[in-house]
């Protein structure tokens, strides 16, 4: 099957869905209830990427497709004058690739990616009459989570020069925050509620550690969204370990018996050079 009928096959399945004679859960959905759906499979997609499995990979981009196919199709439900249809979206994005892409469906000569990126701001502006903005951080996103927009608020700012001059610097920031947190929490430590609620102050300077790890993880090249996502399948890797563990020695999951799961814990972190653990 050619991609435009695969694409037409599974826009008839998605009219179906939501059709009369449907799925009454599909029916129920809108576009604010699929937005959590939409980030979900998106992670999914990329922890499919990461392993390198085309099959899953291949699930998953289909649940991706279905997604915006389906938050497309819910717009072109609307009666309204001025709903979108599905082939808005498709024609739209279509028009917005040849025309922010010059060098390659016109005249245009660039001598490298950089080029690219300058000429593609160039057109939102001159060509798509986007209003250039009063700072370069406006418009960073502010429905994203919060720790992109912190990556995209360090880009933006290092790309208009204000960026550490070496990677001692970044660290030694990161350092200070750190410092920092530890003091807030020591003056805080009556402070806190039977459900460990911490104040304002300890807070406010906890967001300032994780924005300069973000910062740190920029600085290195590295995407601290899919940092912590591997850091979070590591993590439930080796709990999953000391779960089997205890459960086989017959221990149980108890704060008194830390030192066990610790033993186990350390355990899994070295099974990890021999294993996916």
């Amino acid at each position: 099957m050619k991609p435009g009928e695969a694409f037409e096959a599974l826009y008839n399945v998605v009219a179906k869905l939501r059709g009369p004679d449907g799925c009454p859960w599909d029916r129920e959905q809108t576009p604010s209830t699929l937005r959590g759906h939409l980030i979900e499979e998106c992670y999914e997609c990329i922890e499919a990427i990461d392993e390198k499995n085309p099959a899953h990979i291949c699930e998953e981009l289909g649940d991706v497709y279905l997604l915006t196919t389906m938050l497309a199709f819910m717009h072109e439900e609307e009666q309204s004058e001025k709903k979108i249809t599905v082939s808005d979206v498709l024609n739209g994005i279509t028009e917005k690739l040849i025309r922010r892409h010059p060098h390659v469906f016109g005249e245009l000569k660039v001598k490298n990616s950089a080029e690219v990126l300058d000429n593609w701001a160039k057109i939102k502006i001159e060509k798509e009459g986007r209003k250039s903005k009063n700072s370069i951080l406006d418009k960073t996103g502010c429905g994203i989570p919060p720790l992109d927009r912190a990556l995209k608020l360090q880009k933006k700012a290092a790309k208009a020069g204000f960026d550490w001059p070496n990677l001692s610097g970044v660290i030694s920031k990161t350092q200070e925050e750190l410092e920092e947190v530890r003091e807030a929490a020591l003056e805080a430590a009556n402070q806190f509620t039977d459900e460990k609620q911490a104040p304002q102050k300890l807070e406010e300077e906890l967001g300032d550690l994780l924005f300069s790890v973000v910062n740190l993880c920029r600085y290195l090249g590295a995407d601290p969204s899919l940092a912590l996502h591997r850091a979070n399948g590591k993590f439930i890797k080796r709990f999953q370990y000391v779960e089997k563990k205890m459960n086989e020695t017959g221990q149980p999951m108890e704060k008194w018996n830390l030192q066990a799961m610790d033993t186990f814990w350390d355990e899994a972190k070295k099974m990890a050079c021999k294993s996916s653990i």
